[in-house]
């Protein structure tokens, strides 16, 4: 299969793309949307647009994510149409206007004529006529009322870790299956089958939470450190009003800017949620109503015990290059039903808490984004869980001054180089942030944290570089160091004391054991460093050879002193999935 190609420069094509596409793109302003997958590569792409745009008021609205494919196309696309052929193309490099031919390929279903074929993309020798059509899909239908897209997923990879006589591996294979019917409603599932063995850091991950990253309920897979399991997501949407959209399903979501999030990641597991996202005006208001696991110990087939969180973010556009965020969220335990009160989408969680006997776990939080000068993004998150003003004062440590932030920036086509991309975030959590007084109410989901991977009690900087000098290529560099103040011994010996680092254990005694004294590092301090370092080519549509090398070292300041470091190699290929990786 292959693109039809044109002789002229790719910049001249793509500005005729546009152009052509102005009918087929404003005739689905409002017709119904799917979400871009966990990792797709577009977002990279709507990142550096919003960035360069700087007053799109559209782009504007980007922390809460996944992405609708509506955002991705119709309003990005209708923004650039409209001043071609102005300063957003003049600013542009070959590769992002390769990565923009790209985003309208991998969105076909929004720009489809009559015939039910692609207008602009067609593989020019599809698979018996029927397969690969178009050089992103396997199949894929458009008739009236009707778009169905289906898609394999894969992925495989091997690696190699330093003094570890295992095999390390991912087999990843599934499929994915999206599509709109009569403009009214859009559906999307994601189903994988995956065995994996992993380097030892993540195996003791895996046996302290008893959970796969990401993934959630797994089995074990042959030799010591395998682990089976299944990763299912789907959704249904539909617009209830012009401005609301719903959307009901079993997958992830992520709230902020940042490469993590102290409100609400995708780290975890997937959860069954109903979502209204409403915006209108200078207002973009999401309420996300979620059934969660509680912690389990996985022994034994057995209903495992359900708990509920509710959660809404109100985005305000202050100006086309600055947005500031208002976050609330609650998580409950009750036996086997919701609190409707918190059904309410309007009203502070807060109030309906203190009228419950003030019994269930809420934060709140307040966020910040702003665009600058076209090259550069400052962003940051404030969460409280509690606090005393006083007791910040006197600063004597008090336990129970659980609150968050994280400050970061972003610098595009740095030092004028175009494609290579800066990041650099510092994540600060106090200890005993996200826990409760019970072990039902944290901050967690089937025994992974809803928010931070490192959960609480540390202080962490994050730099990423990323560079795409070609269309086909990605070089991506990441250090992670942390510092963070873990439980000394185990739970339940004479000398235990919790010192806030483990949100899943409650609050009080006999966990906690005094009042004062916690600052973060705080108990058995630890250091890690992690380097990461991508290339990556794609060698068609969506399918990637990779090349990944990971370096961690892991110390400890406070008695017993131990330290240890691991250097990971790994090869893959990945067919329409994201990565894999443990950066914790």
């Amino acid at each position: 299969m292959q693109f039809k190609e044109n002789p002229q420069p790719l910049k001249g094509r793509l500005s005729y793309l546009f152009l052509l596409l102005s009918f087929f793109l404003t005739k689905n302003v409002f017709s119904q949307t799917t979400y871009l997958p966990q990792g797709d590569k577009a977002n990279i792409l709507l990142e550096r647009l919003e960035i360069k745009i700087s007053t799109d008021s559209i782009l504007n609205f980007s922390k809460v994510r996944p992405f609708t494919r509506k955002q991705a196309v119709n309003d990005i696309f209708s923004r650039m149409r409209r001043q071609l052929p102005g300063a957003i193309h003049a600013k542009s490099s070959s590769v992002d206007e390769a990565n923009y031919r790209s985003l309208l390929l991998n969105n076909i279903e929004y720009f489809q004529d009559s015939t039910g074929t692609s207008p602009v993309f067609r593989s020019k020798k599809p698979i018996w006529k029927s397969f690969y059509k178009t050089p992103a899909n396997l199949y894929e239908v458009h008739v009236k009322d009707f778009d169905l897209i289906v898609n394999p997923v894969f992925q495989y990879t091997l690696s190699k870790e330093k003094d570890n006589d295992q095999d390390l591996f991912l087999n990843s294979r599934g499929v994915t299956v999206r599509g709109r019917i009569a403009d009214k409603v859009g559906f999307a599932a994601y189903i994988t089958d995956n065995q994996e063995r992993d380097p030892v850091y993540v195996q003791q991950w895996i046996n302290d939470r008893k959970a796969t990253p990401g993934a959630g309920l797994y089995k074990s897979f042959k030799a010591a450190g395998g682990v089976d399991y299944f990763d299912a997501r789907g959704y249904f949407t539909f617009n209830a009003a012009k401005y609301i959209d719903i959307t009901f399903g079993y997958d992830k979501n992520f709230i902020g800017n940042g490469y993590r999030s102290l409100f609400l990641s995708d780290f975890g597991n997937n959860n069954l949620f109903l979502k209204l996202n409403t915006r209108i005006w200078k207002f973009n208001y999401q309420n996300l109503f979620m059934e969660l696991h509680n912690a389990d110990n996985r022994f034994g087939d057995k209903l495992i015990g359900k708990k509920y969180a509710a959660m809404h973010h109100l985005d305000i556009a202050f100006t086309q290059w600055l947005n500031v965020g208002l976050f609330e969220g609650v998580i409950f335990g009750r036996k086997d039903h919701f609190d409707f009160g918190y059904l309410n989408p309007v009203i502070f969680y807060r109030s309906i808490e203190l009228q419950n006997g003030s019994y269930d776990n809420s934060v709140v939080g307040l966020d910040a984004k702003a665009n600058i000068a076209h090259r550069f993004q400052v962003y940051g998150q404030l969460l409280l869980d509690e606090f005393k003003l006083s007791e910040i004062k006197a600063g004597n440590g008090w336990w129970a001054n659980k609150f968050g932030i994280q400050l970061g920036a972003k610098y595009i086509d740095a030092f004028n180089i175009k494609n290579l991309d800066l990041q650099l975030e510092h994540n600060r959590v106090r200890p005993f942030t996200y826990s409760h007084r019970d072990s039902v109410a944290n901050y967690t989901h089937y025994n992974q944290p809803l928010a931070h991977p490192l959960m609480a009690n540390f202080s962490e900087v994050i730099g990423v570089a990323r560079y795409q000098p070609a269309p086909k290529w990605l070089v991506q560099g990441k250090m992670i160091y942390y510092t963070q103040g873990r439980d000394s011994a185990a739970i339940g010996s004479a000398n235990y004391s919790s010192f806030g680092s483990n949100i899943f254990l409650p609050h009080v005694a006999p966990y906690r054991t005094k009042d004062y004294g916690f600052e973060i590092g705080s108990g058995w301090k630890t250091n890690v460093i992690y380097a990461s370092l991508l290339v990556s080519y794609e060698l068609r549509e969506n399918l990637f050879l990779e090349l990944f090398g990971v370096y961690r070292r892991q110390e400890t300041k406070t008695a017993p002193v131990i330290s240890g470091n691991t250097t990971v190699v790994s090869f893959g290929v990945r067919w329409n999935m994201h990565r894999r990786e443990f950066d914790f």
